[in-house]
């Protein structure tokens, strides 16, 4: 399913660390950080589940200071450490998947051709609606961000963007959330 619906979709950021994003591309860091605590705010305003992976933390470091911020105070955060390169092929995402019982995550983080590639075709394989915005992931290259949502679509994920996303959880102006989130997009 393509829709978007508050009450079945989760958010899942795929490996957003301290020594991850420096080989990112200051820009593209700077962009995908942006976009990733736009969606974290949108999940914390309409009460998504939040789930945070992260790759080896040993050598690739914590979850970067920007993304534990934007998380304070959430409701729903779930994490987990990972040595496998697909986040849902982790032992521990599964249990946390079934807990909560959504079958529509949205996918960030890095690298795009790698950990979010590969966990967005596992979530598909398994039946979830999988939705990955382009603007809220990132590669080391160019080429390889562009072979990762390639391959992504390939296996029925469906690329986006965040604010896509934010609008389609949102359906509809005029409330608190609306007014709240479309600030935070502008």
């Amino acid at each position: 399913m393509i829709r978007l619906s508050r009450d079945r979709t989760a958010l899942l950021v795929v490996d957003l660390q301290e020594r991850l994003l420096p080989a990112m591309r200051p820009e593209i860091g700077a962009q995908v950080i942006a976009n990733a605590r736009i969606l974290i705010q949108t999940a914390r305003t309409l009460g998504l589940p939040i789930v945070i992976s992260q790759q080896y933390p040993k050598g690739l470091g914590a979850t970067v200071p920007a993304i534990e911020e934007a998380v304070l105070g959430a409701a729903f955060v779930h994490r987990f450490d990972k040595v496998e390169f697909s986040a849902a092929m982790a032992p521990p995402f599964g249990a946390i998947a079934a807990q909560l019982k959504r079958d529509q995550w949205i996918v960030i983080g890095m690298e795009t051709h790698v950990c979010v590639y590969q966990t967005a075709r596992d979530l598909a394989a398994r039946g979830f609606a999988t939705h990955v915005p382009a603007d809220a992931v990132a590669s080391r290259t160019k080429s390889n961000w562009r072979i990762g949502l390639s391959l992504a679509r390939e296996t029925g994920a469906v690329v986006t963007s965040t604010e896509v996303c934010v609008f389609d959880l949102l359906k509809r102006a005029g409330s608190e959330e609306f007014k709240t989130l479309s600030k935070a997009v502008k």
